[in-house]
């Protein structure tokens, strides 16, 4: 977002009137979310050839995968829980110059007599 698009607000009542209207529309938006969401799960709900739009949907998951589409694996394999983790390394180059506080210094110079 550019500065210049960003808003001052001029008064109090002004800003009551801003944030009542993103709230409003913030309900709105939840309210058409969760009756989509409804919506889907009464579909997945309803009967299909003798089972469920859910179930019909899993196996013809599990069909694709079986005919070597690669990303129904993944998605299979992701859904019962079994994705790997993915691990990252990287490598620092040069020194590290980390400033301490002489009250610091002085603990871990405490610390480091009472190891000893």
């Amino acid at each position: 977002m550019a500065k210049a698009d960003l808003k001052t607000i001029r008064s109090e009542d002004e800003a009551k009137k801003l944030g009542s209207a993103g709230g409003k529309k913030s309900g709105e938006a939840r309210r058409k979310k969760k009756a989509l969401r409804e919506h889907l799960e009464a579909l997945l709900a309803g009967k299909q050839g003798g089972m469920t739009t859910a179930e019909a949907l899993t196996l013809a998951l599990v069909e694709k995968g079986l005919s070597g589409d690669v990303r129904a694996f993944e998605v299979i394999r992701d859904t019962i829980g079994e994705k790997p983790v993915e691990k990252t390394q990287q490598e620092v180059a040069g020194s590290l110059a980390v400033g301490v506080s002489p009250a610091v210094e002085a603990a871990l110079k405490a610390l480091e007599g009472m190891a000893e």
